[in-house]
Formats: C-alpha cells, structure tokens, sequence
C-alpha cells in the first residue's frame, strides 16, 4: 500500500467517525517536497509554528504526481478540514474545479490565483516577488567583482521570470554596465528538485564570469548554492533564510514570507477572508536577510542602499516592473 493510499484510507476513516466537525486545517505541499529548504519547508514551518503557539493541529501532505491534486482537495473537504491550505501555483487549476461542491471549506492557494467573483470561498495569496529580487539584485551588483551576476530559476514560468526581471533591475540600477545571465532548469515540475541540473548550470554561468548567483527554485537552489560555495562564489538564497547553509557564502536570502501567510491563514480558520491578497514590501511580505551568517559581506553602505531603494518602492517613488504585468522584461530578454 502506497503512502497515498493509506492517507486517503485514513482521511476517509476519519471523516466517517468525525464528519464534517474537524476544526483543524490541512496543507498540501507542492512537488518540491516538504524540506525543500525554501518554499514547502517556510510553508511547513509557518504551520508549525501555529500548531506550537496555539496548541492546534493540523494534517499535511506531500504531493507525488500531478494526477493527485485534486484528489487530494477533495479527500481534505469531505473529512471537514478547513481551511485546506495549498501551496505553488499549480495548485489554482484544482482548487478551481473543487472549490464549488465544498462551499462550506475555505481554500486558500499561495502564489495561485483563482477567481474570487467564481469562487468565493477561496483565498489567492500573491506575493510582489520582483520588489524583493530588486533589492537583492542591488546587493548583488555592489559585491560583484567581475560586473557579472546571474541567475538560476527552477521552472520556466512568468512567476520566476518575475523573480529574474526585479534581480535584473537592481542590478541595473546599481551597475547600468553589469551583465545579467540567466537559464531556467526546466519546463516542467521536476525542474524544482533536480539540485545536480542547478550546479551545473552554476558552474556554466561561473564560466562565463558570473562571481554572484541567485536561486529561485526551490530545492534546485540547494545544488546552486553548494556550487557557489564549492567554487568560492556568492549566492543568494530565497524563500525562506538560507544564509545559514553556506555561512560567509551566501550573500542574502531574498525573503518570500510564505510561512506568515500559512500562519495567518490557520490562525483564522474557518473565518478566514477570502478574495485576493497581495504581500510586497509594504506589507513586508519579501524582503531580504540579514543575520550573522552573512553580516560582513553586506557593509553598511550597502545596507543603507539598499534600505533606501525599499523606502522609495514603498513610497511609490520608484516602481520595479512586474514582468507577470506584460511578459517583458525591460533590462533583459528571455
């Protein structure tokens, strides 16, 4: 018996003894895995945190395939969790197709996105990745040696092109000469866990000069940053800190607060507001690290830049564009 079978032998189970009364959430991890070490594990951390502070509980499960999706969301609703908590984009076509027959389950999907007018027990919870990306992309620029960074991405989609656009910005606008290099790992969901396919891609950008590379793809990166490290290169992590994984290597971490948004939305629980929110800078939903594990390769110059550059985009005074805005980029082509 697979593990998928036996949750959904259980959960079934469950729902017979308990029906609809369970008041705990669920959440569903995307394929990248539980610990990740970025953007599963904020999640996983996140609600681990809830379940610390208030005493709570709550199911959660990792994805194999595709094929379970739906599946999943279905099994979750008719035991009565809620809210069912999901996390990566891909998650927004599922919930769409389950949302309606469970209107008593409140569906919350972080960086997907489903239509509140269609579906209105469903809470879109989108994150300005490109304001982050901008301020490490200046970090970026102002430790460079050689005026040559880059850029390793997990799958090739306008969300992580958004994350690739704002790097450039900053970069640009601290070295308008600087070059930016950019590869995706791949154009499907493996992308996000093949760490040998993002070394490689780390040593060929190494090659070509970059002495500064930012991951955003989840456990992809983990391959990323040990090559920077083993190469004697800076890095920088993303999602949750990971300046903590190659100490004096990994130049920041650009901040993606997925655990908050899971914490926030166990701790209202079947009361949560649904709709669609959006977490930026202002909100504090990105930013970026800064620790001990990284305190000398960011100097207060470049600490106080940077801090700047976040006041003006919070302000308004100076806007980064959203590559998800148009699909172009206006500093790099793709």
């Amino acid at each position: 018996m697979t593990l998928m079978q036996k949750f959904l032998g259980a959960t079934a189970a469950r729902a017979l003894s308990a029906g609809a009364a369970i008041a705990e959430p669920a959440l569903v991890y995307d394929l990248g895995g539980k610990f990740d070490k970025s953007f599963n594990e904020a999640a996983f951390n996140g609600a681990s945190r809830w379940a610390e502070e208030t005493g709570g509980s709550f199911r959660d499960i990792e994805l194999q395939s595709e094929a379970q999706r739906e599946q999943v969301l279905r099994r979750f609703a008719e035991a009565g969790f809620n809210p069912v908590v999901t996390t990566g984009f891909s998650m927004s076509t599922p919930i769409a197709s389950v949302a309606a027959d469970y209107p008593d389950t409140k569906f919350v999907t972080i960086d997907g996105f489903v239509d509140p007018a269609e579906h209105p027990n469903v809470l879109s919870i989108l994150f300005a990745e490109h304001e982050g990306s901008y301020l490490v992309g200046m970090l970026a620029a102002m430790a460079s040696e050689s005026g040559v960074v880059s850029f390793v991405g997990g799958m090739d989609i306008p969300l992580i092109r958004k994350f690739a656009c704002g790097y450039a910005q900053g970069v640009k606008a601290v070295n308008p000469d600087a070059t930016v290099i950019s590869n995706m790992t791949g154009t499907t969901p493996a992308a996000w866990n093949d760490p040998v396919k993002g070394s490689e891609l780390t040593l060929a950008q190494i090659s070509q000069g970059a002495d500064v590379v930012f991951a955003a793809a989840g456990g992809t990166g983990l391959g990323v940053l040990q090559t920077a490290a083993d190469n004697n290169i800076l890095s920088i992590g993303v999602d949750s800190n990971q300046n903590y994984l190659h100490p004096g290597q990994v130049l920041t971490s650009m901040l993606k607060r997925v655990d908050v948004a899971v914490y926030d939305s166990m701790e209202a629980g079947a009361d949560l507001e649904t709709g669609v929110m959006a977490l930026g800078l202002a909100e504090n939903g990105v930013g970026y690290a800064l620790d001990e594990n990284n305190a000398d390769l960011v100097s207060a110059e470049m600490q106080a830049a940077v801090d700047a550059a976040r006041e003006q985009i919070v302000a308004g005074d100076l806007v980064v564009h959203d590559y998800s805005s148009d699909d172009s980029c206006p500093v790099m082509d793709f």
